[in-house]
């Protein structure tokens, strides 16, 4: 689950990470009053920052300096409302609901900060490089010798010395390390308390009279640990999610929508990945992941026909279940039900193997309708690929 950078920093700052003065807003009233505030505290300027979950705000016009509380006023409301294409939006963009006025800073340095878990080690690694405000993919891509890291031991944190180590490493000033260490390591509280997949600073500031602040904010919380944080389930924003993965989540299956017209129904992700494996390798392009899991019902699996064919590029579905606990019967009862209750006008190809597989052929084959039954995989994705082109 992805927040919101204001709600990520104030996240970190109850853990001790310092960060600019600011406040959120959603209206233009609201926006006139925090700039009012931040400049009669003495700032010498306001950033209006677009609260989207995207990368690239800047770039793509949604971070704006204003010197004045006339010009802080103006870009709010140009961004407030304006929709934002950026690199990681895609062409379509995304409409700015939210804006964070902060005080500017007089800025010397610009760092990099992040913590992730290296699958390859079981462990969380910490980053840091000199290289702020950039890409951090570009940087690896670049210069990978440039991206120090620490590799945390579960259940013992990040350690003084380590944090000491990319402090130096990144040529933080002596009277300034002990605030580094502690900085380093309150993110590393606050990445384990809150059951972050990824927690970022970019870029982490030094200012000019020697303060050291994260400037930038991004967490993604692990969605399988939701349960634990109930607090933190409510800065869920689902106007920043697609419409349909919000939808498939009411009903607990795991939808990801991608760009091709092929639309996939499996169970369990091991198989939904070589699905779309293979339909690749046959030419065609998937539309989705969508793992209905190995407990779904004939209700679930309505609501995932449904959601698939609310896509408008799918030209064809694939269905490919192995039926282990989800028996192939209640899958073909629900497949049966949907299509029925949709009106399907598009090819359907499936694969059925496993627990009562008999059963469920027999119940599509009694059911009336047109569907198409693959032996293999192989031979599911080569029908469900010439389908969608026009030629089944």
């Amino acid at each position: 689950m992805k927040i919101h950078e204001y709600q990520a920093k104030n996240i970190l700052s109850k853990y001790g990470v310092p960060v600019p003065r600011g406040e959120m807003a959603v209206t233009i009233e609201e926006a006139e009053r925090v700039a009012k505030d931040l400049f009669g505290a003495g700032a010498k300027g306001v950033v209006v920052k677009a609260q989207i979950h995207a990368g690239g705000r800047g770039k793509g016009g949604g971070v704006k300096v204003g010197k004045s509380h006339a010009e802080a006023l103006e870009h709010a409301k140009k961004i407030l409302g304006m929709t934002l294409v950026t690199h990681q939006t895609g062409p379509e963009g995304k409409v700015v609901h939210r804006l964070l006025l902060e005080e500017t800073l007089d800025i010397d340095r610009e760092l990099y900060l992040g913590i992730v878990l290296d699958r390859a080690v079981a462990k969380p690694v910490f980053m840091a490089s000199k290289s702020g405000g950039m890409e951090i993919e570009e940087v690896a891509a670049k210069d990978p010798k440039a991206i120090l890291k620490e590799w945390v031991e579960p259940g013992m944190g990040l350690q003084a010395f380590q944090a000491r180590n990319l402090a130096f490493a990144l040529g933080i000033e002596p009277p300034q390390i002990n605030s580094a260490v502690q900085i380093m390591q309150a993110l590393y509280r606050a990445y384990e308390a809150t059951d972050s997949s990824l927690l970022e600073i970019n870029p982490f500031v030094v200012t000019k009279d020697g303060r050291l602040l994260a400037l930038d904010a991004k967490i993604t919380f692990d969605d399988n640990a939701m349960f634990r944080h109930k607090d933190l389930k409510e800065l869920r924003d689902v106007n920043e999610e697609d419409p349909l993965e919000v939808e498939a989540s009411k009903y607990g299956l795991n939808y990801i929508r991608l760009d091709g017209n092929i639309a996939c129904m499996v169970n369990g992700a091991g198989l939904a990945m070589a699905t779309m494996d293979i339909i690749k390798y046959a030419g065609g392009s998937p539309a989705n992941f969508l793992d209905v899991g190995g407990g779904a019902n004939a209700e679930q699996i309505t609501n995932a026909f449904k959601i698939l064919l609310s896509d408008k590029h799918v030209k064809a579905i694939l269905i490919n279940i192995f039926g282990g606990i989800l028996r192939v019967d209640t899958l073909a009862t629900g497949v049966v039900e949907a299509a029925k209750a949709t009106n399907i006008a598009i090819p359907l190809v499936l694969r059925l193997e496993g627990t009562n597989v008999e059963q469920g052929r027999e119940i599509l084959k009694q059911s009336g309708l047109n569907f198409t039954v693959a032996e293999t995989m192989k031979d599911a994705a080569e029908k469900v690929v010439a389908a969608a082109a026009g030629g089944a």
